[in-house]
């Protein structure tokens, strides 16, 4: 029949997902080596009920005592006891679980003891050798709990989130544990307060915690997270330390003061935000201290506000329209590098309306950038608003293929610099077939009409970016033929493919230069771009070349292996000067040669070389090679790039260097490694004839030490930054760094 219910005063403390500590009496983490068999209990009907099973059941009619005894097992409101013995004492009115005690919540939290004591009015109770093996991965140890009118205290307690077995399943002390001498946990207030609570590290006491407290659960709450400490040369020694501040399930606050050995503190604040339809975020730095000036170095330093704000967010309107946006903006170029927050040379805000459906694409947008680079002029940065794009993709119901139309406008304003307003509506048709000789055959017709309207562009250094002032009107006509002809084998145990391929394309001569160019300035030929309609990078100038273009596709593939390599050149059919310019290698009739072979060994080797060889002196123009050789754990990185363009130094973004970029790490013990990075400028006279450098300028070096476990993560890095800007001083820092997994938040 029925029993009344007999839960377990440990039933609350089995879900606490928190770091409970301990003393220097030795806890044991480990679970009972035998763990306990019997049938399920039924469960109860309603909550006043409790589920019942074990093997055997006596009453003693003098004693007034009930003994449950093998595999007993107490089921309520999806809370399960099991038991070796359970013994009820009528007239005492007291309740004992005896022998490989475990208690399990609806959470899958699971306690363990040798002795429950509980009184019949189920409020207060002792256990004996506690351990909770929480869901979330921790674990709590204790040598006596006891309950009070619902609030827990516990004697030399201990906690620890890490692994308590080897890979063998042996037993092993935790990485670290923090342990107290009392922890007293209230439900009512879902809190964790310790008394002399010490954290220990390897074994060794590291860190006294006195007063720590922490939320109960899963959830989180407010709470002082881990320290941050670094020094460099700039600002000293540097202490963060980071609160969190849990306003709601969906909303909190992290709020960071930087202490500084040398200079004024800073405030870090961050908010976040999540909701049914989107998220935001908002990230603020704010200091009073010295700035120099970046464009008078040598001037004396003023006090003044110094700052940093980002922000971003996004919100999905329905399943097709969505609104995201972003702020980005600092107090001064050198503020980002100085406090080591970021290296970023461009800060860009923007704000965007997208609808995005199966077969069509629209988008309002805008964007501002404030630049970083010593030297820019704020006033020539451009600012978008609006740039409005519309694309809609369509069968051909008459020749068969895909027809693509689209209607894009753009307003760039600048402060100080020409401003331009661009518009134009785009028709393309491209049809993919196969031939009964396997050849794959691309036809594409592309039609564009573009009107312009410029003013100030004097004001643009650069004559051939500047186009004509006032109104511009251009139209583009082209028609384009691929073919590629793949051929498939077996060769050396694996699948072989070389495919030719050719491209003929037809374009009249445009009036390319009557227009502004804003968004086709970096041009370059590659591997990537040398089958392209257009070859210019934007919309502003279009290729107005008759061309064929050839190449040569090829790949090899076998269990393990991978190669694939492609190499190409164009000619261009008609005599007109051609409006690319010298340096990009497609300015003569003939282009250079370019190509590109990426080798891969299984996760082992990663191997990808692009190059561009002068189509007279096969002069290397561009040498770039990316390789990563190794494992996850101990691996290699280079990166090498060369660029000789002899490009004019008036163009932008094609201007010459030399850059070698290493990196390692090397795993000398199971858990402990080593790591490193370099950044070395080797352009001289040979890449840049305006440069003075020797060829061997180091831009930044990393080196440090890191110990990584399932539960902590400890490291030490050194770094020398040889590139000054502004107050943003060359010189070395230094960083530690710790986290404790499985614990606070």
């Amino acid at each position: 029949m029925p029993l009344r219910p007999f839960p377990s005063p440990l039933f609350p403390l089995a879900m606490v997902g928190i770091a409970m500590p301990g003393v220097a009496v030795a806890q044991d983490f480990n679970e009972p080596v035998v763990p306990i068999a019997a049938p399920d209990a039924p469960v109860p009907e309603s909550e006043d009920q409790i589920g019942f099973a074990a093997d055997t059941l006596t009453y003693d009619d003098n004693s007034g005592v009930v003994t449950a005894s093998g595999n007993v097992q107490l089921l309520r409101d999806g809370n399960r006891l099991r038991a070796d013995t359970v013994v009820w004492d009528r007239n005492s009115g007291k309740v004992e679980a005896i022998g490989n005690v475990s208690i399990t919540d609806p959470d899958g939290n699971i306690a363990y003891g040798d002795k429950v004591d509980v009184t019949d009015t189920l409020k207060d109770g002792v256990v004996d050798n506690m351990l909770v093996v929480l869901d979330s991965g921790g674990r709590l140890a204790a040598a006596k709990g006891n309950r009070t009118n619902g609030v827990y205290v516990l004697d030399h307690a201990a906690y620890t989130g890490c692994a308590v077995e080897d890979h063998d399943g042996c037993p092993k002390e935790p990485t670290w544990q923090i342990k107290a001498v009392k922890v007293v946990y209230n439900p009512q207030r879902a809190r964790v307060q310790y008394t002399n609570a010490t954290i220990e590290l390897f074994g060794l006491p590291l860190i006294p915690l006195p007063g720590l407290s922490h939320p109960a659960g899963e959830g989180g709450g407010s709470g002082l997270l881990v320290p941050n400490l670094r020094y460099d040369r700039n600002n000293g020694l540097e202490v963060a330390l980071p609160y969190y501040f849990k306003l709601a399930p969906n909303r909190d606050v992290t709020v960071t003061p930087h202490l500084y050995s040398d200079v004024l503190p800073m405030l870090e604040g961050n908010y976040r935000h999540l909701w049914d339809r989107g998220a935001y975020q908002i990230t603020g730095y704010a200091t009073y201290g010295s700035r120099r000036s970046s464009a008078n170095p040598t001037a004396s330093a003023e006090k003044d506000f110094r700052g940093y704000i980002d922000a971003s967010g996004g919100m999905q309107l329905s399943p097709e329209w969505s609104l995201a946006g972003s702020i980005r903006a600092a107090s001064d170029r050198t503020f980002l590098r100085r406090y080591d927050i970021n290296r970023d040379d461009r800060l860009r805000s923007t704000l965007s309306a997208q609808r995005i459906s199966q077969n069509s694409y629209f988008s309002v947008a805008g964007w501002a950038v404030q630049t970083m680079r010593i030297g820019d002029s704020q006033g020539q940065t451009p600012i978008a608003l609006p740039l409005i794009d519309y694309r809609l993709r369509l069968a051909d119901p008459l020749l068969g293929g895909q027809v693509q139309v689209q209607a894009n406008s753009l307003a760039i304003t600048r402060t100080h610099g020409q401003d331009t307003q661009r518009a134009f509506s785009s028709f393309e048709w491209n049809l993919r077939t196969l031939t009964g000789m396997g050849q794959e055959l691309t036809f594409t017709t592309f039609l564009r009409g573009d009107l312009y309207h410029s003013g100030d562009n004097d004001l643009t250094s650069t004559a051939s970016y500047r186009g004509e002032p006032g109104w511009q009107a251009r139209g583009i006509a082209a028609a384009a033929v691929d073919m590629r002809w793949p051929f498939m084998g077996q060769f050396l145990g694996g699948i072989q493919r070389i495919t030719p391929r050719v491209q003929m394309v037809a374009a009249p001569h445009l009036a390319n230069l009557r227009l502004p160019n804003e968004d086709a300035r970096a041009v370059d030929l590659e591997d990537s771009n040398l089958f392209s309609l257009n070859r210019f990078s934007g919309y502003d100038r279009f290729e107005d070349s008759s061309r064929i273009t050839y190449g040569l596709d090829y790949s090899f593939t076998r269990p393990g292996w991978s190669v694939e390599a492609n190499i190409g050149q164009s000619y261009r059919l008609d005599r007109r000067p051609a409006i690319l310019p010298d340096g990009t290698g497609l300015s003569d009739r003939m282009s250079d040669i370019v190509g590109r072979t990426t080798v891969r060994f299984r996760d082992f080797v990663a191997f990808t070389h692009r190059f561009r060889l002068d189509k007279d002196s096969l002069s290397v123009r561009r040498n770039e090679i990316d390789a990563t050789v190794g494992s996850r754990s101990t691996y290699a990185k280079v990166s090498y790039l060369r660029l000789n363009r002899n490009a004019l130094a008036s163009l932008e973004d094609l201007g010459d260097r030399e850059e070698l970029r290493l990196g390692g790490r090397v795993q000398f013990a199971r858990f402990w490694s080593v790591f490193g990075s370099t950044v070395v400028d080797l352009t001289d006279a040979k890449e840049d004839p305006t440069s003075i450098a020797d060829g061997y300028e180091p831009v930044r070096h990393r080196l440090g030490v890191a110990y990584e476990d399932d539960c902590l993560t400890l490291g030490v890095t050194w770094r020398r930054d040889y590139i000054a800007n502004g107050d943003a001083r060359r010189g070395n820092s230094f960083q530690l760094r710790l986290a404790f997994r499985n614990l606070g938040i």
